[in-house]
């Protein structure tokens, strides 16, 4: 702990416009990272969410050393980690009923909110290296997870007569460790029997062209072919 920064822990004035400017400088960083990314939540709603949750953990204070009121000053701010939740749940977009975007946003929210606690209960340092590594988090890290691999979407459109013969070719993609990222099937009669045909975004170590070999090869399989995905 810093002994410099224990006349600021209080509830007096100047105490809370330096925490009122942190939460918003701290904040401000962070939303900027997410504003550049083009994110639905940007710099105003993290300061807005860090500032209010800022206000939230002073005012428990406020009541409790100020008024003398008999209250548990950690319930108000209880309360705001609570509605933190439904705010970045406000941001995560399902896409196709299997993509998902803005659980980055909704955690770095979350995080902000927690943050602004911090900051209203004067625990100055652990706000400032929380921000910090928050912003390396989404700095540095992203660039790093893009680089260690994801690796192309395809999709491939498989046609066959017998259901077994799908079955073999997700043995096939999950004995190498390929991961399948949707599967639609449709049948359709062709004179007296049925076909199918299933289109599958599949992401793995394995080139598209080796896989699409090993799919032609099974029983039962009519004909495969593959693109990339746009996903990907």
């Amino acid at each position: 702990m810093c002994n410099f920064l224990t006349p600021l822990r209080g509830v007096e004035t100047y105490a809370v416009v330096v925490r009122m400017v942190l939460a918003f400088v701290c904040s401000a960083l962070i939303g900027f990272e997410r504003s550049a990314k083009n994110q639905p939540a940007g710099m105003r709603t993290h300061i807005l969410v860090c500032m209010a949750s800022t206000v939230a953990a002073t005012c428990g204070i406020f009541l409790y050393l100020k008024l003398e009121l008999v209250s548990d000053i950690s319930r108000i701010a209880s309360m705001v980690v609570t509605g933190l939740g439904f705010i970045g749940a406000g941001t995560i977009v399902v896409k196709q009923k299997t993509a998902i975007r803005g659980l980055t946003t909704a955690a770095g929210l979350w995080t902000t909110g927690i943050i602004g606690i911090c900051i209203g209960a004067g625990f100055y340092e652990l706000a400032v290296v929380g921000t910090f590594l928050v912003l390396l988090a989404e700095t540095v890290f992203a660039k790093f997870a893009l680089k260690i691999g994801l690796r192309p979407v395809y999709e491939f459109t498989v046609y066959y007569r017998e259901k077994e013969a799908l079955d073999e070719v997700m043995r096939y993609c999950k004995s190498r460790r390929m991961y399948i990222r949707r599967l639609r099937i449709h049948s359709f009669a062709e004179g007296e029997s049925s076909q199918y045909v299933a289109n599958i975004n599949i992401r793995g170590n394995a080139s598209p062209s080796q896989l699409l070999e090993a799919i032609n090869s099974r029983p039962d399989i009519i004909s495969a072919e593959y693109r990339k995905s746009e996903e990907g």
